[in-house]
Order: C-alpha cells, then sequence, then structure tokens
C-alpha cells in the first residue's frame, strides 16, 4: 500500500510539476513588435497598461492601480515553430490570491487556430517575478496562428516569445473588426479563471473570433463620469457593461444612464449591452446576498426610460441562467470558475450575435 501511494504521490508531482525551461536554440522576440489586441489606447505609461496615461489623476487610485493589470490583452504570432517559449517580468510580487491561481493572476495562456476555430495548446504557470519556460514541446508540423493571452491580475514590464532558431515567426495579419469593449468588476476582469483564457470576454471572443478589450476594475466598477468619459472615447463594435456587482441599487438608478447617454453622444448606433448582476450562488439561503434583486431592478427601470427617451441599439441581459441555477458557478458564491465563465459566455454570445448582426 506504501509503494503505491508513494508512486500516485510521485505521478501527481509530475503532472503537476513547473513548465520546462527553454531549449538552448531558441530566439527571442519582443511581444511588443507582433500583433497586440486588448489595448483601447496606445498612450499608456506602459506598454501593457489598460488606460491611457491622461487617466492619471481623474479617475480613483483603486481604478487607476487595476489598469496596470494586463487582463484581456493578447498577442497574436505565425509560426511553424515545434517549441514556444515565453519569458515574462511581472510587475507585481502576489502571484496568486487564496481563491485564485497564480496560474489565472499571473500566467500566461496560448491558443492555436485550426480548422477556423480557437483551440488551447498551454499555459505558462509562474514561480516567480521573472519568468522563463516554455509553453509548449514537440507541436505537430505546420504554420499556424497563435494567440497567448497575458495575466489577469498583475501587469507586465515585458514579455518576450521564443521560438527555435530557424523557424517562421512573424506577426498575425490585425484583424479588421472594432472590438467589444467589455467594462464591469473583478468578474469581469476575470476572477477566479484557472488561466487567462478562461475569463469569459476571453471566451466569447474566441466563440466569435473577435477581438475585444476587458475593462474590468476588481471591486471598482462604480461607473462614475470619468470612466464614462473614458468608454467614450473607444470606438467599439458593441459596448457590454457589466458593472452591477460592485454597484447597490440607488447607485445603478443614478449613474448607469448617466453613463449610457454619455456612451450614445460620442457612438450614435453602437450597440450597448447592459448586463444584470449574476444570481449569487448561495442567495437563496442567505437573505443578506439577495441584494442584487433590488439592484437588478433598478437596472431594468433605467433601461426602459432609456429606451422611452429614444435609446436605440439598447440591448439587455438578464441574470437569468448567466452563471447556471445549480450553485456550482463559482468559488465563492461570486467569483466564478472556469465553469461559471463558460455559462456567461453561453448567454453573452447570443446576444452579441444579434447586436453584430452574425
Amino acid at each position: 500500500m506504501f509503494k503505491y501511494l508513494s508512486a500516485l504521490f510521485a505521478c501527481t508531482l509530475a503532472c503537476c510539476a513547473a513548465n520546462p525551461a527553454p531549449s538552448q536554440n531558441v530566439v527571442w522576440h519582443d511581444a511588443r513588435t507582433l500583433t497586440v489586441e486588448g489595448k483601447g489606447w496606445t498612450n499608456t505609461l506602459k506598454f501593457y497598461d489598460r488606460l491611457p496615461s491622461s487617466a492619471k489623476g481623474v479617475v480613483r487610485s483603486p481604478v487607476w492601480n487595476l489598469s496596470q493589470d494586463s487582463a484581456g490583452m493578447t498577442v497574436r504570432f505565425m509560426t511553424d515553430s515545434p517549441e514556444i517559449a515565453a519569458r515574462w517580468m511581472l510587475r507585481k510580487s502576489g502571484l496568486a490570491m487564496p481563491h485564485m491561481p497564480a496560474s489565472g493572476v499571473s500566467g500566461l495562456d496560448l491558443y492555436t487556430k485550426e480548422n477556423g476555430k480557437w483551440h488551447w495548446v498551454g499555459a505558462g504557470r509562474p514561480t516567480a517575478l521573472s519568468n522563463e519556460l516554455a509553453i509548449a514541446s514537440g507541436l505537430k508540423p505546420g504554420n499556424r496562428e497563435y494567440m497567448l493571452y497575458l495575466p489577469l491580475y498583475n501587469g507586465l514590464d515585458s514579455l518576450e516569445i521564443g521560438v527555435k532558431a530557424n523557424s517562421d515567426f512573424e506577426p498575425a495579419a490585425p484583424r479588421p473588426e472594432k472590438p467589444i469593449v467589455f467594462y464591469g468588476t473583478s468578474i469581469l476582469q476575470g476572477g477566479c479563471a484557472s488561466r487567462p483564457g478562461m475569463a469569459y470576454p476571453a471566451i466569447v471572443g474566441r466563440w466569435l473570433d473577435w477581438p475585444t478589450i476587458n475593462l474590468g476594475f476588481s471591486g471598482n466598477a462604480h461607473s462614475e463620469p470619468e470612466v464614462a468619459a473614458l468608454l467614450a472615447q473607444l470606438d467599439p463594435a458593441v459596448y457590454v457593461i457589466d458593472p452591477l456587482p460592485n454597484m447597490q441599487a440607488a447607485l445603478v438608478a443614478t449613474r448607469i444612464e448617466p453613463l449610457v447617454k454619455t456612451l450614445r453622444a460620442a457612438h450614435k448606433e453602437t450597440p450597448i449591452i447592459l448586463v444584470e448582476n449574476i444570481a449569487y450562488c448561495d442567495a437563496p439561503f442567505v437573505e443578506g446576498r439577495r441584494g442584487y434583486i433590488k439592484s437588478n431592478a433598478a437596472l431594468k427601470v433605467v433601461y426602459e426610460n432609456l429606451k422611452h427617451s429614444g435609446i436605440r441599439n439598447l440591448y439587455y441581459l438578464s441574470a437569468k441562467g448567466l452563471i447556471g441555477d445549480d450553485g456550482e458557478g463559482t468559488v465563492d458564491g461570486t467569483h466564478a470558475t472556469d465553469l461559471g465563465f463558460e455559462r456567461m459566455a453561453e448567454k453573452v454570445t447570443p446576444i452579441l450575435r444579434k447586436a453584430l448582426h452574425r
């Protein structure tokens, strides 16, 4: 019995081992020279920031600090290399959280396109501020497009992609579509995905094969006028407005309508989707967790008022079934597991297809 348990423990360690080191003959390329998606602004203090430098001192400090997380950003490239490696320097030493692993907080996530669909290939699991490792090795022959997702709750000072010497390597062609812009909370930012590609905006982006921008600000999606003005600077295909988990009913009643009107003043026809607060998994049993019901009711009133005032191309997504109804979609009743995020994507994608006429 002891020998069996020892063998099982050794197997578990092997299966959970860190990524291997890159091969010796790897050539490194600065990711900034490739096709980077998920940046709404180019005039950022650091390349992988999510808000422009002009936002510093304008938005609240927590929003500014969170904007230095690289959530939603991807690097796209073409290569026939049998090995893909990465080395990246993180900005924060806290690699993980009690309810979210380092692979999601600070890791990288690699997908490739096969037969017109995106398929997972490998993940970069960080062990320190500075990491250098092989994400995928022994890849089958062929020149393919790859997409590398960046950390959800950490920022980057630098990122390089490594491929075998003498391999073809070039940026992927920029996609012509305007991005889908998502604005929201810690859930939207990606808490608590096991890896960056499992945040629901990322899943939706793959399913639609469409570029996305993730403007999730953990605990701080208060829909303030300063943020509304920044959102209006962008020119997306669709706005997805999902901040309610950070807003009580009174704040919903006073801030969502001005936010939508700010966006509509800047973009006369761009579709805007308003998303209700998810139904917290423990709410059927814990009365104190049912405040979201009032917030959702307030959002519905705002939506009806906006429609009656003549706002067009406005869509509404109910909380019903948004994260499932079996209590299995979250880590803590609020923040989604990968299962919860896939369920959210299943609800958001159809309404986006309608808005995009796809």
